[in-house]
């Protein structure tokens, strides 16, 4: 391949841009934040690209896509060049109701999920609360509860997944997202981040995060923004980044690439926002030693969390802990 073309398509993921479906919001970022996340980035692009198996490998044109006849060339195109995608009401209000449902009886105690993580708001997790729904801001890891994880398996959401990481597909990592109103600390903000830092799986193009918005999500109560013609292996900093916000309606679903530069802002509203997401791997990836890289220290994090909540011994394998709690939802199991 032309290193010229090459170049180009590292430049085509990170950043949502401003579109009539998406409108851009501008805001100043910290320099020093995005400098870090630009040279985490590099180190996580050389990673990817030089343990992509030669299979996986797809022409320039559709990097990030595969050929299935589900997208439509201008879906395709606008991934490429994105990072993300929206599926207008992909998921039935019946479907949202159901989970909705099980959110509150789990925070009610009336379910009891083995290696769940019921994570309380930070601005009242030290007082002594009754867990309830206004107490409870995530629950992660609830690939054990049924009910929840029938999201990660629904055929119309594995349909649009195994465009981006072919047929053999794992669940790797679950969330129910309740963000809560802000109490004036800035809580419930969500920094900006790049999804493929806390993953020692590779290649990242064969990973991809399905995020459904449970109600109406906007700026008033902290919707996904990302940052606008940011860095994705090749481009640094520049003084003129700008952020660009995806308001979402109840079903909509956006998927989007474990490199795109993320996060969403504070709830002003006095509901709660929210969302239900899982992250996908094609399981012909492979686990990576982090020894060494940036990621060194979610390996400590990592084994922690599992030692206190699914009762591992500290010295099992980073790699172990995430093959315990993925699960096959369409294929062949092969390396994951």
């Amino acid at each position: 391949m032309d290193f010229q073309r090459a170049g180009v398509r590292l430049q085509i993921v990170l950043g949502h841009l401003n579109r009539p479906s998406a409108p851009a919001i501008f805001l100043d970022l910290k320099k020093r934040e995005l400098k870090r996340m630009c040279k985490e980035g590099r180190e996580m692009q050389k990673e990817t690209s030089s343990s992509v198996d030669k299979v996986l490998v797809q022409p320039a044109f559709n990097k990030y896509t595969l050929d299935n006849n589900v997208l439509s060339l201008e879906q395709r195109q606008f991934y490429e060049e994105n990072g993300f995608l929206v599926i207008k009401k992909l998921i039935s209000d019946e479907d949202i109701e159901r989970f909705r449902a099980e959110f509150e009886r789990i925070c009610r105690k009336e379910v009891a999920t083995p290696g769940m993580i019921v994570m309380r708001d930070v601005a009242i997790a030290k007082l002594d609360c009754e867990l309830n729904e206004k107490v409870v801001s995530k629950v992660q890891d609830f690939q054990e509860n049924k009910e929840l994880f029938r999201y990660c398996s629904l055929p119309e959401v594995l349909k649009y997944v195994e465009c981006f990481t072919g047929p053999n597909i794992m669940a790797m990592h679950t969330m129910l997202i309740n963000k809560p109103s802000d109490t004036g600390k800035k809580t419930s903000r969500h920094p900006l981040h790049q999804d493929l830092h806390y993953f020692p799986f590779r290649p990242s193009d064969r990973i991809v995060c399905a995020w459904t918005a449970m109600e109406h999500t906007d700026r008033n109560n902290g919707c996904l923004g990302g940052v606008n013609k940011m860095y994705h292996g090749i481009l640094d900093y520049k003084q003129d980044n700008n952020r660009v916000y995806v308001e979402m309606e109840k079903g909509d679903t956006v998927f989007f690439h474990p490199l795109l530069i993320h996060g969403s802002g504070r709830n002003k509203t006095q509901g709660f926002r929210k969302a239900i997401s899982c992250h996908y791997a094609s399981s012909d990836c492979h686990y990576i030693d982090v020894k060494g890289t940036s990621q060194e220290s979610i390996e400590d994090e990592v084994k922690e969390v599992a030692e206190r909540h699914h009762g591992v011994d500290s010295s099992i394998e980073l790699k172990d802990i995430w093959m315990l709690r993925s699960r096959s939802v369409k294929g062949e199991r092969i390396n994951l």
